[in-house]
């Protein structure tokens, strides 16, 4: 190591993301509209979208043989979907329950929550393999998963519901340090109380906009949900690639962190479709 070694200024590299929402929000057709996506396919759940993909991986060597691939042999794709998180999850726990001759990652190494620690180094080393092909192959890197509902413990004030990643807490804060972006992907409702007879009142959710509700993609964290992003981004989004793409190319440089380039912003000028 010398001093010629030394990086000044910002790295231009393509993005990390991890966009995850409620089942049929638009997440699989948002990244289908990436530049050039292969998907890896861990759930059932592509058929009705236009992309290429990898057969349906039904254990971990699938991943990581998928990634291996795109890693050795020439191609053109330039953005890399995993389809799910959540599902590739699954994967992991089944090769710890195999390696350790149990039904249960509860009871991986004699449990005490051992499995999920352990799971920490497969995804690490998957990882790895996106962070290669992110640098060594210029590729951008998204991956979906579902969200769930869970209390959160805040130090500071009293506990709350918020949406998250349905990921392991630990899988969860690996993912959020190492991505870029979390974004979280619902609609925008507005809530209103009546009258719900016997001097008890309820309250009824309806969606604002067509379809539902209008599908947006939040930026920041906030008590509601997990999110964070690098790009001093706009805390909420319309849920569609190209809007996605244009607030990232018009942010201005953030104060601390990488400024990544973004390729393909051009493309893809299709609004997302419900998947």
């Amino acid at each position: 190591m010398t001093l010629t070694n030394i990086h000044r200024g910002r790295k231009h590299s393509p993005p990390r993301l991890l966009i995850y929402g409620t089942e049929g929000i638009g997440k699989s057709t948002t990244a289908a509209a990436a530049p050039t996506p292969i998907f890896v396919p861990t759930e059932d759940g592509l058929d009705q979208i236009d992309c290429a993909s990898f057969p349906l991986a039904k254990n971990l060597t699938d991943v990581e043989s998928a990634l291996r691939t795109l890693i050795q042999e020439e191609h053109s794709f330039e953005t890399v979907v995993i389809d799910s998180a959540d599902w590739l999850e699954r994967l992991v726990w089944d090769v710890l329950c195999e390696q350790y001759g149990v039904t249960s990652i509860e009871k991986v190494d004699g449990g005490y929550a051992r499995g999920y620690t352990h799971a920490l180094t497969h995804w690490r080393r998957l990882l790895a393999d996106l962070n290669t092909l992110r640098t060594q192959r210029g590729m951008c890197v998204i991956l979906l998963a579902h969200a769930k509902v869970e209390k959160f413990e805040d130090p500071e004030h009293a506990a709350y519901d918020r949406y998250s990643p349905r990921l392991h807490k630990h899988v969860t804060a690996l993912l959020t340090e190492w991505s870029d972006a979390v974004l979280f992907a619902t609609r925008k409702i507005i809530t209103k109380t009546e009258d719900g007879g016997f001097g008890r009142d309820r309250t009824i959710a309806a969606g604002l906009g067509k379809d539902g509700g209008e599908r947006i993609l939040r930026t920041v964290g906030s008590p509601a949900c997990v999110a964070k992003n690098r790009f001093s981004l706009p805390a909420e989004l319309p849920l569609s690639w190209p809007a996605l793409m244009q607030a990232l190319t018009q942010a201005p440089p953030p104060a601390a962190g990488p400024h990544l380039r973004l390729a393909g912003a051009e493309q893809n000028t299709n609004p997302s479709k419900e998947n």
